[in-house]
């Protein structure tokens, strides 16, 4: 009875909390592209649409409690997303994937683009904008998810990359598609990951939620162990904001795969900032996707990436390290610690419910599955 008392009451919270929003309208979003999705706890999700340099917050309804813990698994996602889209398989892509908290609906932001994918180091948003957004039940029911009639807010990122930009390695691209790279939410702030037209381009920008405040920029420098020098022009891949001995930080992954803390108490507006970088996972990779999950009553991080396996790794054992990697790093792999987990294949990443993480797989006989990952199995 408890249990079933307490529920309500987080979905009664969930639903004044967005009442209570003083930006809010009804209407339908101008969203260029859903580039990443985030939900914060009240079941709100923050949609960055690269293309159009915003960050829109949307309510979606979606605030009926649920208390499912059982797994989810469709192993032929991308067949089932053809039927409903009127395409092929081979031709569907998904971008990014969210779990809304409160009802455990699964959203992926979904394009017809996959068959222009041809390179390892390209990512989703390189290649085309992803322009639905598909809504997934705990029990597995599939729909489109309307973006036309909602209440939603918006702000507008200060700044971001040039639109006409040329990617200086990947044939095609566009900078503009890392304008938005991850959002992250944490006590009332939407944490902005991203490329700026600064001189130097990495930034991080900080949005009080609510949207009724001016948008925090930072530009970032951190030192890549890998490449053995400091760089400014590479964006956050993955990142989560954490506390680690009581100070709040932003725990970000580079390309090739730096583990960088970042103090944001230090992120005033305007600054440049220097990162800590803790770790080096691996040269030759990229981030996909980083997730924090309780087990047992204690924190976890995992990750996942292009080449590498899924590695999970120990909040605490960042806290406890007090070394910075500023020279180069021989063999790619030094500072904090990290246990590899089997996840080939694995792509998105998305806390589901008390047992289970959800992810994105691409399976040996190259379909795409929805799997949840075990977190007992998970534990080291």
């Amino acid at each position: 009875m408890q249990r079933t008392i307490s529920i309500l009451t987080l979905a009664l919270f969930a639903f004044v909390a967005l009442a209570k929003d003083p930006g809010m309208k009804k209407g339908t979003p101008d969203i260029a592209s859903i580039s990443v999705l985030k939900f914060n706890q009240d079941g709100v999700l923050f949609i960055g649409d690269s293309k159009g340099g915003s960050v829109f917050a949307v309510n979606l309804g979606d605030n009926e409690p649920s208390t499912n813990e059982e797994s989810l698994n469709i192993i032929d996602l991308e067949d089932k997303l053809a039927g409903m889209l009127g395409t092929t398989a081979d031709n569907i892509m998904i971008h990014d994937m969210a779990v809304n908290p409160i009802s455990q609906n699964v959203y992926l932001s979904v394009s017809r683009g996959r068959a222009k994918w041809t390179s390892r180091w390209e990512t989703p948003n390189d290649l085309v904008d992803a322009d639905i957004l598909i809504r997934i039940s705990p029990s597995g029911e599939m729909s489109e998810a309307s973006l036309e009639n909602v209440e939603f807010a918006s702000v507008s990122i200060p700044n971001p990359v040039d639109a006409s930009i040329e990617h200086r390695w990947k044939k095609g691209a566009k900078l503009r598609s890392d304008a938005i790279t991850g959002i992250g939410f944490d006590d009332g702030k939407v944490y902005i990951s991203g490329l700026s037209n600064e001189e130097f381009s990495a930034a991080l920008w900080t949005a009080p939620y609510p949207f009724v405040q001016d948008v925090d920029v930072n530009t970032l420098e951190i030192f890549h162990g890998a490449h053995g020098k400091w760089e400014t022009a590479s964006p956050i891949r993955a990142f989560l904001p954490y506390e680690l001995n009581n100070q709040k930080k932003i725990l970000a992954a580079y390309l090739c795969t730096p583990l960088v803390t970042i103090d944001a108490e230090k992120l005033e507006s305007g600054t440049h900032v220097k990162g800590r970088t803790v770790a080096e996972f691996g040269s030759g990779n990229y981030p996909i996707d980083m997730v924090l999950y309780q087990n047992n009553g204690k924190d976890y991080i995992l990750m996942s990436n292009s080449a590498l396996p899924l590695l999970l790794f120990d909040p605490q054992d960042v806290a406890n390290y007090k070394g910075e990697i500023t020279e180069e790093v021989k063999g790619y792999l030094a500072g904090v610690s990290y246990t590899p987990r089997s996840g080939n294949g694995v792509q998105q990443l998305a806390d589901f419910n008390k047992k289970y993480i959800l992810s994105t797989q691409r399976l040996p006989n190259g379909k795409l599955a929805l799997t949840s990952l075990s977190k007992e199995w998970l534990y080291p």
